[in-house]
């Protein structure tokens, strides 16, 4: 194929980015493209889409772990070449989705995903995560990969899936409940906008090694690398090295990503916060941020039993109290938070004072109009 000088961008083949997803298509889906009039949950974890055209595709969803191993990714592509033709779909949230399009396919392609166990016999691909259920917790890398975390991450996700396990393939709530998690205050999760939150924070400021600092790091970009101007050049004992001040600190490990002589994970000052409320439906009220719940909750590896106790708390009380189709958010604010805190036992202390009201007036979270 030639240039076209007319049309440069005609046939172009470049392996900068990924390629255009439509590439990935099922056929069932590409020639159904803007005719699709509805869906509808046959069971948890199964949808049944249906076209202008007449055609159906129906998509078996499984929750499925972040951190996968090269034989189980090869597991699901043999299972998608058994059933659906070599197809196959993960969703922003983890979860691995198989479509069919014939009816009669449905049930021999959930057979085989309930027959498929892990040696110790917990389910490799259990089905759920739809409708007014729990959905799968999406969540960062935690202590397995990223240099900055406050807590782990699929640690915790597995402690609290462990519990709420029968959740995920049920439709008991109210409404859906997303779980997201966050290892540190860069929020590299959703824990901005989750109905629940587990956010990883640090409370001290980084440790400084100024023995090593000027032969590890370049000072300026240290400096550079904070946010509030926190972080100064300083010489100590006769070495270049920075000091830190430690009022303006907001512990957001910036500068510890430039300078590996700057640690700040500490057993007594790295642990879990707990956020609660947000969402980011416009569905009967706007998009809303998560609020702070539980300012701090130390790491109790490797089950991390308040954290799993905490998040139970909340969800036996939303269950309890809430109206159909209630977020837990829209429920906390319908009672008032102040009931909120009755009603799940959590304690509440002069670190959940809201006090600072700017930003939730002047971001714009929704598609709703303000006058």
């Amino acid at each position: 194929m030639g240039f076209d000088p007319e049309n440069p961008l005609k046939d172009r083949i470049t392996d900068i980015g990924p390629r255009d997803y439509k590439d990935f298509l099922p056929p069932v889906i590409e020639r159904n493209w803007g005719k699709w009039l509805y869906h509808e949950i046959l069971e948890p974890g199964v949808l049944k889409h249906v076209s202008e055209t007449g055609d159906e595709v129906y998509t078996v969803r499984c929750g499925s772990a972040r951190l996968m191993s090269v034989e189980l990714i090869r597991e699901i592509c043999d299972i998608a070449d058994k059933h659906c033709d070599g197809y196959v779909r993960f969703t922003t949230r983890n979860n691995i989705e198989f479509m069919v399009d014939d009816p009669s396919k449905l049930k021999p392609l959930m057979d085989d995903l309930r027959s498929r166990k892990f040696p110790a016999g917990s389910y490799k691909f259990p089905i759920g995560g739809t409708g007014a259920g729990l959905t799968n917790i999406v969540h960062t890398q935690g202590w397995v990969h990223c240099h900055t975390p406050a807590t782990d991450a699929s640690g915790i996700v597995k402690a609290v899936m462990d519990e709420l396990f029968e959740d995920f393939g049920q439709m008991r709530f109210p409404a859906q409940v997303r779980i997201s998690l966050a290892c540190c205050l860069n929020m590299c999760g959703a824990v901005h906008c989750s109905d629940i939150a587990i956010l990883g924070i640090h409370r001290m400021p980084p440790m400084i090694d100024h023995d090593v600092l000027s032969d590890v790091c370049e000072i300026p970009l240290a400096v550079a690398a904070c946010p509030t101007g926190a972080i100064r050049p300083a010489t100590v004992e006769g070495k270049k090295s920075v000091q830190v001040n430690e009022d303006r600190c907001m512990f957001c490990g910036n500068c510890y990503t430039m300078c590996p002589a700057m640690p700040l994970a500490d057993t007594n000052g790295s642990g879990v916060a707990i956020l609660a409320g947000g969402k980011i439906s416009n569905r009967i009220s706007p998009p809303k941020f998560s609020k702070v719940v539980v300012p701090f909750i130390y790491n109790e590896p490797p089950r991390w039993p308040t954290v799993v106790e905490t998040i139970k708390k909340i969800l036996n009380a939303y269950v309890e109290g809430a109206r159909k189709y209630e977020r837990i958010g829209d429920w906390a604010e319908r009672i008032g938070w102040e009931r909120f805190f009755e009603r799940t036992g959590i304690p509440f202390t002069e670190h959940l004072i809201d006090d600072y009201r700017f930003a939730y007036t002047t971001w714009r979270t929704s598609t709703q109009f303000k006058f």
